[in-house]
């Protein structure tokens, strides 16, 4: 490969990649996700930065935003915008950089984990999940 001609992937490059890691999940993961918006920023903005205590901007590589499982019922929530996962860029980025893991390995780890902890799963199971994506 030719390194001299290569760039990071952009907003949209990375947003089609979890496109794909979203599709290739396990179909019953998939189901509980229904409505579910994935989207992909370069960094989070100072208000999440804050609430999640972050120290710094590479801190937080994804986030869920909305209402899952371990929050209560979620049918019949009125008002209640739609589940939201954020993808950041340069966070994953950097980690990608740093570890030896393939980029679209790193975004579905971070897809199913994010989504994971909202709807209640324990790790054994998030890892079981993952395995499923291939």
């Amino acid at each position: 490969m030719d390194w001299s001609k290569q760039h990071a992937p952009s907003l949209a490059e990375l947003d089609a990649l979890a496109d794909a890691a979203f599709a290739a999940l396990p179909e019953a993961f998939r189901k509980l996700c229904e409505g579910l918006i994935i989207r992909v920023e370069d960094f989070p903005g100072e208000d999440v930065l804050e609430e999640m205590k972050c120290e710094t901007e590479f801190d937080l590589l994804g986030l869920f935003q909305g209402r899952g499982l371990a929050q209560g019922e979620t049918q019949g929530y009125s008002g209640a915008m739609p589940n939201l996962i954020w993808l950041y860029r340069r966070p994953i980025l950097d980690y990608w950089a740093e570890h030896e893991e393939a980029l679209g390995a790193i975004i579905t780890h971070v897809l199913v984990h994010e989504i994971g902890h909202h709807f209640g799963f324990s790790d054994d199971d998030m890892d079981e999940i993952e395995r499923g994506a291939g």
